[in-house]
């Protein structure tokens, strides 16, 4: 099985309508489909572009403001993956559950379903200036291609659940991230690396670049995105299949041939995945028999 998956390094700059989001959105999704893309994944907090378009009063839109677009946004993106036939992973977009916000990772089918991860570990800026909530499922998502996981920016720096996701089989996880300096940029970079080589799956991550500087904590943004694979014969040396140019507004393809992610797995120069030590630290599998 192979799946052609495209990451965008979303170039934010202030606009001043719903409109202009919805042309840059689409210009992304056009590229990604002249390249026959059957999974387009956008970065994390890429909608909060939408607070720069500031109030009627000319005022500075906050975060608690952003899930007032959640409508506009679904109704759009699942429009562009019927019309494109196509899946992509929108990011991330602020919703709101019973006054608490959260921090949403969207995934819109071709068919028009839509599915939605919460992001699982917080970060102590989204707490204590955005004031979210963390999610508390971890979930995977059955596609024509595959199974995949939606893992967000800091989830992707905790080896456990990628652990879980692997062991509900998930071969493919999409990481879309926001970072504002190289110092978080390299967090996520250098796990989603250990987590390809620990898991024996691919990690797709993206990231914001531009600025907005109207919106409170995103002014500076630090991206680049990337397909990783494992580090074996089958893949790349260095374990990246391609990548972008750092903080350049663009979007890089690669095809994934899931058949590798197997190979390596049985027959490969190490097989971590099948060598993991379930006696000595149960994977999701285990405990959820155990009544955990």
């Amino acid at each position: 099985m192979k799946l052609r998956v495209s990451a965008v390094q979303y170039q934010l700059q202030t606009i001043k309508s719903f409109e202009e989001f919805a042309k840059q959105s689409e210009h992304y999704l056009k590229t990604a489909a002249e390249f026959g893309s059957e999974f387009v994944l956008f970065p994390e907090f890429f909608t909060t572009q939408l607070l720069s378009i500031g109030s009627e009063q000319g005022t500075s839109l906050t975060i608690n403001e952003l899930p007032g677009f959640t409508e506009q946004y679904q109704t759009l993106f699942s429009s562009f993956a019927q019309k494109m036939n196509v899946h992509i992973i929108g990011g991330t977009h602020v919703i709101r559950i019973d006054d608490r916000l959260y921090n949403v990772a969207h995934l819109f089918y071709p068919d028009g379903r839509i599915e939605q991860q919460a992001k699982l570990h917080i970060t102590p800026t989204e707490v204590n200036e955005w004031n979210m909530s963390a999610g508390d499922e971890v979930k995977v998502f059955d596609t024509d291609k595959g199974r995949i996981a939606i893992l967000t920016c800091y989830d992707i720096e905790f080896p456990e659940v990628v652990r879980m996701v692997k062991a509900k089989g998930a071969d493919v996880i999409f990481c879309p991230s926001c970072t504002d300096d190289r110092h978080g940029f390299h967090r996520v970079r250098y796990t989603s690396h250990a987590r390809a080589i620990e898991n024996q799956v691919y990690v797709v991550v993206t990231g914001t670049v531009g600025s907005l500087p109207t919106v409170d904590f995103m002014r500076a943004n630090f991206g680049q995105a990337a397909v990783i694979t494992p580090n074996d014969v089958p893949f790349p040396p260095r374990g990246i299949m391609v990548e972008g140019e750092l903080n350049n507004d663009m979007i890089v393809t690669a095809d994934l041939d899931l058949s590798l992610l197997y190979e390596v797995r049985e027959r490969g120069s190490v097989t971590t995945w099948r060598d993991r030590r379930s006696d000595l630290y149960p994977d999701w599998e285990k405990m959820n028999m155990k009544g955990y």
